[in-house]
């Protein structure tokens, strides 16, 4: 057996290829990621600031490759890391993480609403919505 060989593992794609036989439609938005989201927030108040990469990679004491990593959401960067580039944005580590859960629940809100649509025309169903407390225990289902 060749290193390269002992090297090739099974990898599950996190994002697999979508086939013919999925349900969901072609032109319904990807599930966003965590990472897209935090660096997207880090990105847009950088540049809100009018700061450069390199500014805020040596406030926060981050390597600017990293930083440009973090921010193009291809790292999935330490909650260390995170506290210190939105320090050095004069943000806390809440603010951050509840900015990007804003731009999450907005682009989750706005896939499913795409989706019942899709699905709802496609099969004469009428769409599902949860109202009331998420979790194990609350919710109510409502056919709209």
């Amino acid at each position: 057996m060749t290193i390269r060989a002992t090297n090739q593992a099974d990898v599950i794609p996190l994002r697999p290829l979508p086939t013919a036989a999925d349900p969901a439609p072609r032109d319904l938005p990807r599930e966003p990621l965590w990472r897209d989201l935090v660096g997207e927030v880090l990105r847009r108040e950088r540049r809100a600031q009018g700061r450069t990469l390199k500014d805020v990679s040596a406030a926060s004491r981050i390597s600017m490759a990293y930083l440009s990593e973090v921010e193009r959401g291809r790292k999935e960067a330490s909650s260390e890391v995170l506290a210190a580039a939105a320090q050095a944005l004069g943000l806390s580590l809440a603010d951050v993480l509840a900015l990007a859960g804003e731009r999450l629940v907005s682009l989750t809100a706005a896939r499913t609403r795409s989706r019942s649509r899709s699905l709802g025309a496609a099969s004469g169903h009428r769409p599902v919505r949860r109202t009331g407390p998420a979790g194990p225990m609350g919710g109510v289902l409502l056919a709209a």
